[in-house]
């Protein structure tokens, strides 16, 4: 029992080296990364590849330039390969013939992860399906899927993380762990993210923290003991997030514009950047309007810590977007918030909708008559 704990954790610590290093090689393929840095980068993801022997990453790299091909490296890396896999094989061969089907079990678990190491997608895959096919618990199937969203994420294949996420959630409902439970969470949090569904995103990472005494926005996030041990590592969260729950708006935004360069360089939110970047003003604009029925220009402005103009032009782009539900008034120099509530809101759809079904009857009824 103890040593299957230390394996899992050898396995978990492997997987954070995998995405640290999956980092490493974004950034290394990313325009506005200094040179300087990109010089340090290349150093650190070729000692991690030479580490963990990842010759297939490396020739892949190599023939997109972005490290520089050496024949003598990549024999090593291949010839230690080869005799590790001729030592599985003979840990599965033996296991066959002399051991139960634990024992096969783990034998075929052990190539799986070794595959998974050295970064052959293919062959891990593979190999992980075989071992489920000597698996019986639905713990340990679990696992195996969770090997299988590690290299999915390394390779950012989304196809499989959505196909990997939908089978975990089917084991579920034959039984899974209270961990086991929020591991998915995460992963299916950091899908979300990846495929801009932020607020499904939130939801799952709060779920994964979450106690049964928390019930308050406060308690799950602005004081939650998970996320001030990490709220600290990412320059200018902290003040991005107090700031804002506090309604300290011009401290807030001189935090948004700190921790806009941590949003570019990161790997799952820099395709959504500018969508983000908008999405987090359109919030903060209408949680100030909120509290309004109307207020001067020049006042908004100030909370801000922005000009005039910068606010008029900002509001006018979400106002014609139909995101903020207020109107300008330039001659008084005024914002007059105008919120529909939902039953108006309803009745105005389906206003819309009737005409646009009329307008289509009508439009068959002259293709009817000619």
């Amino acid at each position: 029992m103890e040593g299957q704990q230390q394996q899992q954790q050898e396995d978990e610590a492997q997987q954070h080296e995998h995405l640290i290093l999956a980092g490493k090689l974004f950034l290394l393929k990313h325009q506005d990364v200094s040179d300087i840095d990109k010089v340090r980068l290349k150093d650190e993801v070729l000692r991690s590849i030479l580490a963990d022997d990842m010759a297939t990453l490396y020739e892949s790299l190599a023939s997109d330039s972005v490290l520089d091909m050496d024949r003598s490296v990549l024999e090593s890396m291949q010839k230690k390969i080869g005799e590790e896999i001729a030592k599985l094989d003979e840990r599965i061969a033996d296991a066959e013939e002399n051991l139960g089907e634990s024992e096969v079990r783990e034998a075929h678990l052990a190539k799986s992860l070794f595959f998974i190491k050295i970064g052959d997608k293919e062959k891990a895959l593979d190999q992980l399906k075989l071992t489920e096919t000597k698996t019986v618990a639905v713990g340990q199937k679990m696992d195996l899927v969770f090997h299988t969203l590690q290299i999915a994420f390394f390779y950012m294949d989304f196809d499989l993380i959505s196909k990997s996420i939908d089978k975990a959630k089917n084991l579920f409902e034959e039984g899974g762990d209270w961990e086991r439970k929020n591991r998915l969470k995460v992963y299916e949090g950091l899908f979300c993210l990846s495929t801009r569904n932020f607020k499904k995103a939130a939801n799952l990472f709060l779920d994964s923290i979450s106690t049964f005494t928390t019930v308050s926005l406060k308690q799950k996030v602005v004081d939650a003991p998970e996320i001030l041990t990490v709220i600290g590592k990412v320059p200018h969260l902290s003040e991005f997030l107090n700031s804002l729950y506090e309604c300290q708006y011009k401290l807030f935004f001189l935090a948004f514009a700190g921790l806009t360069e941590q949003v570019k360089f990161d790997r799952y939110l820099h395709p959504h950047f500018r969508y983000y970047m908008r999405e987090v003003r359109m919030v903060v604009y209408s949680q100030f309007l909120e509290s309004y029925k109307s207020v001067t220009i020049e006042a908004m402005a100030k909370a801000f810590g922005v000009t005039v103009e910068f606010i008029d032009v900002e509001l006018s782009r979400f106002i014609a977007a139909g995101k903020l539900h207020c109107k300008i008034d330039k001659v008084a120099g005024v914002l007059e918030t105008n919120r529909p509530d939902a039953k108006n809101a309803l009745y105005q759809a389906t206003i819309k909708q009737g005409d646009f079904l009329l307008n289509r009857i009508q439009k068959l009824s002259r293709v009817i008559d000619l």
